[in-house]
């Protein structure tokens, strides 16, 4: 029958004809048709699925999803029970995790107390401020299938805060069988016991990413406050569908194509907010995030530390900022690792005000001079498909350049970054010299969860630093008994990461998230998370 033959009959015979048409729709589209689903654009693809292989938020994201963890922290700070309860000895040398009923994982096995051993071992060897609970930890056991038992060697007074803290690496839980997995190779299959379900059949690696509620999920009676509470999924399906082109994805989301955005573009925000009504403009992680650069200590020029002093005075934050936001009401040019705002936030380190403001490129080319500077060039990654980690390079090659360095920028898109910068290997056989990546404050607030600052060498972040003078410092953070000494020592430690130029720090910014107005429920906390959304029509 024609188009035009249908648009002829009377609107009896066409109601008729509609309900013919659905009595005769197979019961699995059906049932499709009628579940709720959430589409989002998340700021990058994903290709690496494991969270304790890679730092890429992207896949801490998606850890997120799909698995859970015996402690969370909320707004204030706090360690509070999540999959666990937890109970600590009078002499602060034994804690024991007490699994609560009811969780299983998204195959139907039980969760153990031995899967949760070998989880947050694994995470124990990938994490900095793991790895250095570890250098404190006697023993982690199992007492039978609910308790998890980890005895100290001596006090470490950061243990709730490690395994309850919100970001990368996240002590996220495992099947045992997954969690015995060397921790620098990714496990073969994504099975949690989280809130939502990663759906394999549905995943398309740099496409389409798909999570259906877990219905065997039982969340916390308690009210969301960032990443702790109930995480009581109120929608059937979550689709990540990768959009590169902002422009696409901000008029997909005012059409109603996409129901949120996770980093609209602040140039294009004003597009966003001409349609009140249907588009909601709000910051889901309030605090914000901090940029920077990360050089590569294993090859030259990066191995000589006065090339290092050079990159670092030939930088500085407020050229990074206007070109990653451009709008001064988003940004603050900020000296501390640990982000302003903080409790330990502090303008201590050589250098440490000079970036801040405009850098000193004289100063810069009088350090290549006397490091003799050869030319050899310094390879930056540049993922072009991120626009928060897609401007930086570009800024950073121009002012290098300016300070006399050669500069190699080498275009890629953000997963194979993510991949390439796991590599030790010499720039000549695929390796690099320098990447900028960015993170929530709660991620670097102090030196014993700051991932960037460790000096642990082949073992620690990506970079590779070499420096025991840290760790000591780091150690001696981690043992102070009061916050004026705290303060003392955070304050040496970062006066060290600028002597060391351990990294570059770029400044301060706050990135609005955006969603329709369909859309409730959204849970303010410094991830982007998806239990407690609801979504009407």
């Amino acid at each position: 029958m024609s188009a035009k033959r249908v648009r002829s009959l009377p609107p009896v015979a066409l109601g008729l004809l509609a309900l013919a048409a659905l009595a005769f729709t197979p019961p699995e589209r059906a049932a499709a048709q009628t579940k709720t689903t959430i589409k989002v654009v998340m700021h990058s693809g994903i290709n690496i699925l494991d969270p304790i292989v890679t730092t890429a938020h992207i896949t801490r994201n998606h850890g997120y999803m799909v698995f859970d963890t015996l402690l969370s922290m909320n707004s204030k700070y706090e360690p509070t029970p999540q999959m666990a309860d937890f109970k600590v000895s009078d002499d602060k040398l034994t804690y024991t995790f007490t699994l609560r009923d009811g969780l299983t994982w998204h195959d139907g096995a039980p969760v153990t107390a031995d899967d949760c051993v070998a989880s947050l071992k694994r995470w124990g060897a990938r994490d900095a401020g793991g790895q250095m609970l570890m250098d404190s930890v006697e023993s982690i056991t199992a007492d039978g299938d609910k308790a998890i038992v980890l005895k100290l060697k001596k006090p470490f007074r950061y243990v709730l805060d490690l395994i309850a803290k919100p970001a990368s690496y996240v002590p996220f839980m495992m099947p045992k069988r997954l969690a015995e997995t060397p921790p620098t190779t990714a496990v073969k299959e994504i099975v949690g016991s989280g809130p939502f379900r990663f759906v394999q059949a549905e995943y398309r690696p740099g496409d389409r990413t798909v999570y259906e509620k877990f219905e065997g999920y039982k969340p916390r009676a308690e009210a969301p406050n960032w990443m702790a509470g109930g995480k009581a999924v109120k929608v059937d399906r979550v689709e990540w569908i990768n959009m590169p082109d902002m422009q696409t994805a901000v008029n997909a989301l005012v059409t109603g194509e996409i129901d949120y955005m996770e980093q609209p573009p602040v140039d294009l925000l004003p597009l966003l907010q001409a349609v009140p009504d249907d588009v909601k403009v709000d910051f889901y992680n309030e605090l914000g995030s901090q940029t920077m650069g990360r050089m590569n200590f294993l090859y030259p020029p990066f191995n000589d530390i006065r090339i290092r002093k050079a990159a670092l005075y030939a930088l500085n934050q407020e050229s990074v900022l206007q070109a990653l936001i451009g709008d001064p009401e988003f940004f603050q040019t900020c000296p501390s690792v640990y982000g302003c705002g903080t409790p330990l936030s502090t303008e201590a380190g050589e250098g440490a005000a000079t970036i801040a403001k405009s850098g000193d490129v004289e100063k810069a080319k009088a350090l290549l001079k006397e490091a003799g500077y050869d030319g050899t060039p310094v390879v930056i990654m540049h993922p072009t498909d991120t626009p928060s980690t897609s401007s930086q390079p570009v800024v950073a090659t121009e002012l290098l350049r300016a300070a006399g360095f050669k500069v190699d920028l080498q275009p890629m898109d953000w997963q194979t970054l993510v991949a390439r910068r796991a590599s030790q290997k010499p720039i000549a056989e695929g390796g690099w010299n320098m990447f900028f990546t960015n993170w929530v404050i709660p991620e670097v607030w102090n030196p014993i969860v700051n991932p960037m600052i460790n000096g642990r060498a082949k073992t620690g972040f990506f970079g590779w630093p070499d420096d025991p003078e840290l760790e000591k410092m780091r150690a001696d953070f981690a043992a102070a008994e009061t916050d004026d000494q705290r303060k003392q020592i955070a304050e040496k430690v970062q006066a060290r990461v600028y002597d060391q130029v351990i990294y570059v720090p770029l400044g301060q910014y706050r990135q609005p998230a955006a969603w329709r107005a369909s859309v409730s429920g959204v849970v303010k906390a410094p991830i982007p998370v998806f239990w407690n959304m609801e979504k009407k029509g």
